[in-house]
């Protein structure tokens, strides 16, 4: 089976192309930058950029399912030309979709609902991987400041990937949505104790008020709608964002992956000296 994965170089692109391609599909990469790609070798990289469907003929030539993300460009902005990504998919004969969903439905899933397309959304109610924007601090002071406390039921990339892989190549999830979660849900200062034992340092979390968490935001360079929104997530967090679903298990046969796992694969970015009896983790 052929399968173009958009997104490839991504934080659950990458996993996704590795997990396909060790499967033995025949798997396409799409990138803005073949180039700096670093995919495995056996997989085939193509040029194109969702923003720009004119683009992405080529890419769609030949494929029997794809995955798609919602966003595009510099600036990781909502697409707005969903309905010409998924009428070109149709025309090429693409029979099944997965797509990578964020909180509200953008262009690509209204599209995709409306079409002849088997489609599935994945909808991870946040990454593992968000916990990355601590590494500087962490190497820099070896603190994680910030005003959110509540308990977030964070998923690992991979797994996102493994039931998109599942949906792509296997019957049964046709017009499904998947809300994915880990096993546990974990506050912020849980999550830094876990990244405290996995890299062997310690990491303090400090409990920051709301005007401290808007000078942390703005040092960041957010514009004002922006860091207010921020301010608003910390306090009033969605109700879902705690609530441990099954869902990975059911949907790929294996257990969710740990914070704690996560923590292990890429302690080294937290380090502000590597430590080299530990092996490199690569993270695109």
């Amino acid at each position: 089976m052929r399968i173009l994965v958009t997104g490839a170089t991504g934080q659950v692109g990458r996993h996704l192309v590795a997990q396909l391609h060790e499967a033995g599909h025949d798997v396409r990469a799409l990138t803005r930058n073949p180039a700096k790609a670093d995919l495995p070798p056996g997989v085939e990289v193509v040029a194109g950029d969702l923003t720009d469907t004119a683009t992405l003929g080529p890419a769609f030539e030949g494929v029997e399912g794809i995955h798609l993300i919602t966003f595009g460009g510099d600036g990781f902005d909502d697409l707005t030309n969903g309905s010409e990504i998924i009428d070109l998919a149709e025309r090429h004969g693409i029979g099944r979709a997965t797509v990578l969903g964020g909180w509200s439905p953008t262009s690509v899933e209204n599209a995709l609902m409306s079409s002849t397309i088997r489609w599935s959304i994945l909808q991870p109610v946040e990454f593992m991987g968000n916990a990355l924007e601590w590494a500087e601090e962490i190497r820099a002071s070896r603190t994680v400041s910030m005003l959110a406390a509540y308990p977030s039921a964070m998923v690992h990339e991979a797994d996102i990937a493994s039931v998109a892989a599942t949906a792509l190549t296997q019957d049964g999830h046709e017009g499904r949505s998947y809300p994915l979660t880990g096993p546990e849900a974990l506050t912020p200062r849980e999550r830094t104790r876990i990244l405290a034992e996995a890299t062997g340092q310690d990491i303090a979390f400090v409990q920051l008020t709301e005007d401290g968490e808007r000078a942390r935001l703005r040092g960041y360079g957010y514009d004002d709608d922006y860091v207010e929104f921020g301010i608003q997530l910390a306090t009033n967090p969605p109700d879902a964002s705690g609530v441990v679903l099954p869902t990975v298990e059911e949907v790929t046969g294996h257990p969710a992956r740990t914070f704690a796992q996560w923590a292990q694969e890429h302690a080294g970015r937290f380090r502000a000296t590597p430590d080299p009896t530990r092996p490199a983790v690569r993270f695109p």
